[in-house]
């Protein structure tokens, strides 16, 4: 039987950091599937076909963040029912996660192929790199499927208290990928598209392999025949946690899709730096990930036993945590830049180099109030308040919008750097706020339950 974890008891911070660290490592693991593709893209097809694959990648986030909010929202009811004790519960909310989805999966996945060729039109993606762009994020579109069997799959895992697991099949994963991208562009010259389809039949496999795992090793989540069927309240709750989560991916990414056509404006050198430090930036924004996670699953447990006075006590160690990081984080940038720029590019394109170390010293400078983006939201969020993620989104839709409207005419490539701290700290103006707001409601529910039993 697979080993879960109670974060309803014992020291916040130990509980918070022993639950952070697999998840660090997984999405370390996660951001191969980009990296590899840009590495191996840039190296071997040329900073055309890397500005490219770069050029997909707010829309990109904008459908596939969907998928992801929509699968991380799903989980919280599991969590609540974990916390709770109440496994009956976990399985009959496992099984409507199942029914839906499949049917989100099946419909975005026929929206996004059909429309793809026209968003990256309406984004004015450059002549030049706009075909491989289409040919790119029309596999990954189309491997949506696989991108909910994976998150959903590693979400129930998750919110039974492992986060280590996951981490395996994604390191196996990531090897997998890497083996195929070089197969699929330098074996049988697929181009970008090789690079897609390695990602997508990767991505599949880690999914499969956590589904496995949950049917071979969860007892209590081996779901009889009646609790598989169809529950509205039960779909109403999921979508009610879901699909906030999800829009709150994407109305962010609208700002992102903004601000990235605000890039590609600058032509495919200004959108090649964009890439090639995004990338970086994804890796060395992991821990601010892996903290997000792990405080919705705190708190979403802690709620659901009733243990609301160790909300305050697990924010508090975690803001620590990242607070240390985010000095760290700077430090690399400042230092090693320019060499982690050449990981994607070569010596000779020294201009952009030195963009994407401008870029990286820019993101990182306010890395934390992303770290009090991820920490304080997921928080909320776990703690059953998703409406207020949409919110925080729209905030940072409007700081990247803004940067896409005025700073980047204004001020050209230095605006697109600074777009996403803008929308950091626009999203802090709102969440801190709300934080408070919601404790004080679930303190008042919490009151009145006692006082009504």
């Amino acid at each position: 039987m697979a080993v879960t974890k109670d974060m309803t008891k014992g020291s916040p911070m130990r509980l918070i950091l022993g639950f952070s660290i697999p998840l660090f490592f997984g999405f370390l693991f996660q951001q191969f599937y980009n990296l590899v593709d840009t590495v191996i893209v840039g190296r071997f097809l040329g900073k055309e076909n890397l500005a490219a694959v770069g050029a997909t990648g707010s829309v990109n986030f904008l459908i596939i963040g969907f998928c992801m909010g929509v699968c991380g929202g799903f989980a919280i009811p599991i969590s609540h029912k974990f916390g709770a004790g109440d496994y009956s519960g976990v399985r009959r909310v496992v099984a409507n996660c199942v029914w839906l989805a499949s049917g989100f999966a099946l419909v975005m996945t026929a929206l996004t192929t059909l429309a793809c060729r026209g968003i990256l039109t309406i984004m004015q993606t450059p002549a030049n790199i706009i075909d491989n762009s289409y040919h790119y994020i029309w596999v990954i579109f189309l491997g949506i499927p696989v991108t909910f069997l994976y998150n959903m799959t590693s979400g129930i895992i998750r919110a039974m208290g492992d986060s280590k697991t996951p981490v395996i099949f994604l390191v196996l994963s990531s090897f997998l990928n890497i083996g195929l991208d070089l197969f699929f562009i330098i074996n049988l010259q697929w181009g970008v598209r090789g690079a897609a389809w390695a990602t997508v039949i990767s991505q599949g496999v880690s999914g499969a392999c956590c589904l496995t795992y949950i049917i071979k090793k969860f007892e209590i989540l081996k779901i009889k025949k009646e609790e598989w069927a169809p529950n509205r309240h039960l779909i109403g709750t999921l979508c009610s946690m879901g699909i906030p989560m999800g829009l709150q991916y994407s109305i962010t990414a609208i700002g992102s899709v903004i601000l990235q056509s605000a890039t590609n404006t600058l032509g495919s050198d200004a959108v090649a730096a964009v890439t090639a430090a995004g990338r970086i930036n994804g890796f060395l924004a992991c821990p601010f990930d892996a903290f997000g996670s792990t405080m919705a699953t705190y708190g979403g447990q802690n709620v659901g036993a009733g243990r609301l006075d160790r909300i305050g006590t697990g924010l508090k160690s975690c803001v620590l945590l990242g607070a240390g990081y985010s000095v760290i984080a700077l430090v690399v940038a400042v230092f090693l830049g320019r060499p982690l720029a050449t990981i994607f590019l070569d010596a000779s394109e020294a201009a952009i180099i030195g963009d994407v170390r401008f870029f990286l010293i820019c993101s990182t400078a306010f890395y934390f109030p992303l770290a009090l983006v991820n920490i304080v939201r997921f928080l909320i969020q776990g703690m059953g308040f998703p409406t207020f993620a949409i919110l925080a989104g729209v905030f940072e839709m409007a700081a990247r919008t803004l940067a896409g409207f005025a700073l980047v005419p204004a001020f050209g490539f230095t605006g697109v750097c600074f777009g996403s701290p803008a929308a950091w700290i626009f999203a802090d103006i709102f969440l801190i706020p709300a934080y408070f707001h919601v404790k004080k409601v679930l303190a008042g529910r919490i009151k009145g339950s006692k006082e009504l039993g």
